[in-house]
């Protein structure tokens, strides 16, 4: 049996390796050339990885089932128990009902209890036993050869991107650290609308406004359109001019540092001549500490040696480039002036920078968000409330009762410090869970609109964990595909309150133009990220106050190209204020891409006529796990992603000639 197995043909995985190619004879499997890349002087000798392989490699497919559903055990095992130690290490700095954090917690929220869990796999010799039975397919190979694959043969596909580098463990801590330290600045960056004045020195907040940036000060300048008094619409726009002022104040960087999670600093967003001592360019440092740790993830990463490529060709496993030509193909086309003007019309004005976030086609529009509040305050006092009429929801959408319980049992709302978020759960003994933000007088509407956009996320969590049929495919291709499924159950949050009067979804035609106008926003945003990305790598020891800079050259360059012609004011910045650029680096793209995809399950699913059909297709498209993205979509909806849906519905709606 000796040198049965030994490579023939590994130049190239060696040459990733520095070493030479060993003897070998003809037909070696793939995993075990893979293993042997990986394989390095301190794993042991040439003999030893010979009889390594000669113990472990799986002589037949029995073998290889035992093997897998063995290692399939052991990773739910360690991924579970590190990810619900991790929970419990950051219930301080996360959740509100948890002890204030001390010193110690913050320190820890930067500890990853699996940063060694790669260390110690190859330590063992897991990692080798693993790779070489269960090769590891490059995005092109799985796009080519997965169609034909059996869902067996996707698991074990999947098990074969778990080993694909071999950064240390101190590496990866510094990354979890870094990462821990952006979102714990984020999560506490509050605006007291209370304290900003007009330029006459006017209060337009009551005192106990306090917006989380950006996402509270997007939600509350969103909220300020629906008015069909003439006096109020006034108001609100002084509202939301202010509420842009502060947006380009926290983007360069102008803002008084004092003002950031200020309570009591009272400021006027306009004076740009104000002598305090504006934050130091304390964003843009944030966002080079998590470069910088890339960068030493870079040197251990061969096949994808910087984190651009990373995180798009094996995270999101759509490569950059396309997702930059997909967005730019959206917000070039002439679908855009079409909204428009139709927008112009409803408004009765010219449009300005912040009308990229109109909302004034939801179908909550006609309703005054006030009184929604005061419902949903009464509704949702608090976590426990939100949990207890989660079962009611899930039937609302066309889920038998015992199955809505089942899915509701796995699912734990907790109120958070930030702004909200979705935790998934690794395992089928932990539960997802649920942040969102209460305040002590009960859950607003914009509050609830989030957390129904998080249950969406826990939703799926639980279908493709606790109802799949292989835990190596537990999960979707990507986070753009989680983000499909919350805006899918966020675009419905009026139909799933226990009095609904709207249905809400893609009937309506005024929520196809919301869908589309969502989309141009959040495609420059993306775009902006993305662009910011490729300056650093391209800038690699930069300053803060550079990269504050370049940002906002980007920024205005896309707004100039895309934005200026159809919302106005040249050099505009507004599209680079997303907090998601500092705390979650190159997310951003998961959202347009998640409105694609969505707007193409909302298609397939309308033809679905009663909820329980709904419910049932919805069910088994979530159960598909984690395909590639391209694949995925052809099983769900039989097409891949593709944004000429969205453009064909907006041609009908605006009655645009369909393009020939």
């Amino acid at each position: 049996m000796k040198g049965k197995y030994f490579i023939l043909g590994c130049i190239m995985f060696a040459a990733c390796t520095q070493k030479s190619p060993i003897k070998s004879e003809e037909n070696t499997p793939l995993g075990v050339q893979q293993a042997w890349a990986l394989w390095t002087n301190e794993d042991g000798s040439q003999e030893e990885f010979e009889q390594l392989v000669e113990t472990y490699y799986c002589q037949n497919d029995s073998e290889r089932q035992v093997l897998f559903e063995s290692l399939s055990r052991i990773f739910e095992q360690i991924f579970q128990s590190g990810d619900m130690l991790m929970v419990e290490l950051l219930r301080p700095t996360q959740l509100t009902n948890a002890a204030e954090p001390q010193s110690s917690d913050w320190i820890m929220s930067g500890y990853s209890p699996l940063a060694h869990f790669s260390d110690d796999m190859f330590a063992n010799k897991l990692a080798f036993v693993t790779i070489m039975n269960f090769p590891h397919y490059s995005l092109e190979e799985k796009n080519l050869l997965g169609h034909n694959w059996s869902r067996q043969e996707w698991a074990y596909a999947r098990m074969g991107d778990i080993f694909t580098t071999r950064v240390p463990a101190e590496v990866k801590a510094r990354m979890a650290q870094v990462l821990a330290d952006a979102e714990n600045y984020i999560a506490d960056y509050n605006i007291y609308m209370g304290n900003l004045r007009t330029e006459d020195g006017r209060q337009l907040w009551p005192n106990d406004k306090i917006l989380l940036s950006h996402w509270n000060l997007r939600d509350e300048l969103k909220a300020l359109y629906p008015s069909n008094n003439l006096e109020e619409r006034g108001a609100n726009r002084e509202k939301q001019e202010m509420i842009y002022k502060v947006m380009q104040r926290i983007v360069e960087q102008s803002i008084p540092q004092e003002a950031v999670n200020g309570s009591n600093f009272i400021w006027q967003p306009y004076d740009l001549e104000t002598t305090e001592k504006h934050e130091p360019y304390t964003r843009y440092e944030k966002i080079l500490n998590i470069a910088h740790a890339y960068f030493e993830e870079d040197a251990y990463c061969p096949t994808a040696p910087t984190g651009i490529q990373r995180n798009f060709e094996e995270g999101v496993e759509i490569p950059a480039a396309e997702l930059d030509s997909l967005f730019r193909a959206l917000i070039s086309s002439k679908q855009v002036a079409q909204v428009a003007d139709i927008i112009r019309e409803r408004l009765g004005r010219e449009l300005r920078p912040y009308d990229i976030w109109y909302d004034g086609f939801k179908a909550r529009a006609s309703l005054n968000e006030d009184e929604l509040s005061a419902q949903t305050r009464k509704l949702y006092p608090d976590a426990e409330a939100f949990a207890s009429h989660m079962p009611m929801m899930l039937e609302k959408m066309g889920f038998s009762p015992m199955k809505s319980k089942e899915i509701s049992s796995h699912i734990a709302v907790e109120p958070a410090r930030g702004s909200g978020h979705a935790w998934p759960c690794l395992g089928r003994n932990e539960d997802a869970r649920l942040r969102t933000r209460i305040p002590a007088t009960g859950m607003d509407y914009k509050g609830y609109n989030i957390a129904v956009h998080e249950f969406g996320h826990c939703v799926e969590q639980v279908l493709d964990m606790y109802f799949i049929d292989y835990y190596m495919l537990s999960g979707v291709p990507n986070t753009a595909y989680t983000e499909a499924s919350a805006f899918l159950w966020q675009h419905r949050d009026l139909q799933l309150l226990p009095d609904a009067r709207i249905g809400n979804g893609i009937a309506n035609p005024d929520e196809v133009l919301d869908q589309f106008w969502s989309m141009y926003e959040i495609m420059g945003v993306s775009l902006v990220d993305m662009a910011m990305w490729q300056w650093i790598y391209r800038h690699p020891n930069a300053s803060a106050k550079e990269l504050c800079e370049a940002t906002q050259q980007i920024a205005k360059e896309i707004w100039n190209a895309y934005y200026e012609p159809v919302l106005g004011e040249h050099d505009c910045i507004l599209l680079a204020i997303y907090s998601h650029m500092v705390n979650s680096p190159m997310y951003l793209p998961n959202y347009p891409l998640g409105h694609i995809v969505q707007y193409q399950l909302e298609e397939h699913l309308a033809q679905y006529k009663t909820q329980a059909e709904f419910a049932d297709e919805y069910a088994r498209i979530y159960q598909l796990g984690r395909l590639t993205p391209k694949e995925w979509m052809i099983q769900a909806v039989g097409e891949a992603p593709s944004i000429e849906p969205i453009l064909r519905a907006v041609d009908t709606l605006c009655e645009v000639p369909q393009k020939q």
